[in-house]
């Protein structure tokens, strides 16, 4: 009888943890983004193009014409003339005539519009055609939000009240970075300070999310924050040693160039790059870790210290070999492009390791690394400490 009292107890307080977790997040959120976006303009549309949303009802004309380039060679224009219905805003139901044009010049363009696509238009007059709005991208974002929808699907499929629990800290993570993190630099805030407190918000909110108030959360947030707070440190000495710019590429040139009187951090965005890049896997590493050596002392009776850290550091050791390669081959991916051009055009070996955005690419993958490598020990002892029985934490401070 005393078992169930104790089980509903437990419950109960879980509830309550989720549900004031949940409610301190959707604040955090809400308060984050109204001071983070003070100076911020978003979305303003004041003396740019408006956007619409419309899909291609007819195609009124196709006209192809050459034009020489001077070196004896011709460039072929195509110019698409199409009906179009708009299908967002005040205008929805409107139909509108509006310009394709494709340009041979381009290796890659995008397809000839047909009957029954999505498009976005951009409100451009053309004085040749008479028209007011040209093609600007196809809409994609409905085919996302059907990958995104499956996703879910799958996660609570498969993880049943815990994929409900990992959606909802997902989606917390995504709107800190989006409504708060990425604002704050915007409006001209402290890139570093807002970092590290995304990071906190964030892998506390997660942590507690997904696996409740208890000792294996307390040691993975500890863990966790430790190898962020100690990433965060090698990220700065090196910036010092690499006599960074944070001047990469064309991007970087045209944050400087939105608010000259009062430029953007660029060694701050590489730092919260960086750092908020590396959160994921430092936190996957310290969850891991907690959650083993939890189950180690609940099931198989480790309870020293030395016995749940020398655990905790063999099954880290395992651990660390694929996230590492992870880390560094989700850096590698995403910049595979970058990596093919500068390659190409680099006059030797010495000079495509000297570039900066090379450079800066590398600094990531390493200082990941490095984070993960950190955490492991760190967490192992945080449990240790924590999960070790009274009596071996007295025999620790007597030794000691």
């Amino acid at each position: 009888m005393a078992k169930i009292i104790v089980k509903g107890q437990k419950k109960k307080t879980s509830g309550l943890v989720y549900f004031l977790t949940i409610v301190f997040s959707i604040a955090f959120l809400w308060f984050g983004n109204q001071i983070a976006s003070q100076n911020m303009r978003l979305f303003d549309q004041q003396g740019q193009m408006a956007t619409l949303k419309a899909r291609v009802i007819a195609i009124n004309d196709t006209i192809v014409t050459s034009e020489s380039v001077g070196d004896g060679s011709e460039i072929k224009l195509t110019d698409i003339l199409f009906s179009a219905e708009i299908t967002s805003g005040a205008r929805k139901g409107e139909v509108v005539n509006a310009l394709q044009n494709l340009n041979s010049y381009f290796i890659v363009t995008n397809k000839p519009v047909e009957v029954g696509d999505k498009t976005i238009l951009y409100e451009l007059y053309n004085e040749q055609y008479a028209t007011d709005w040209v093609f600007g991208e196809y809409h994609r974002i409905d085919a996302l939000v059907i990958l995104a929808v499956l996703f879910a699907l799958l996660i609570l499929l498969f993880g049943r009240i815990k994929g409900l629990q990992t959606l909802i800290s997902l989606v917390f993570t995504v709107l800190a970075v989006f409504f708060v993190f990425v604002p704050s630099i915007l409006s001209g805030y402290n890139i570093y300070l807002w970092t590290m407190i995304t990071c906190l918000f964030t892998t506390v909110m997660t942590l507690i999310i997904v696996s409740g108030v208890n000792m294996k959360t307390v040691s993975a947030i500890i863990g966790c924050m430790s190898g962020i707070i100690l990433s965060a440190i090698l990220v700065i000495i090196m910036d010092q040693l690499l006599n960074l710019t944070g001047v990469i590429d064309e991007d970087s040139v045209f944050l400087l160039m939105m608010n000259p009187e009062h430029p953007v951090d660029l060694k701050g965005i590489f730092f919260g790059a960086i750092v908020v890049g590396a959160m994921g896997a430092i936190m996957d590493v310290s969850m891991s870790i907690s959650s083993a050596l939890y189950e180690m002392k609940e099931k198989y009776s480790a309870t020293t210290f030395r016995q749940l850290f020398s655990s905790g550091l063999t099954i880290g050791r395992d651990i660390m070999g694929t996230m590492a390669n992870t880390l560094v081959l989700a850096y590698i991916g995403g910049s595979l492009s970058v990596v093919l051009l500068l390659f190409t055009y680099s006059s030797s070996m010495l000079d495509l390791l000297n570039r900066e955005m090379v450079v800066i690419e590398i600094l990531q993958a390493l200082v990941g690394s490095m984070g993960i490598l950190l955490t492991l020990p760190l967490t192992a002892a945080v449990s240790g400490l924590l999960y070790a029985e009274k009596k071996n934490h007295n025999r620790l401070r007597n030794k000691v």
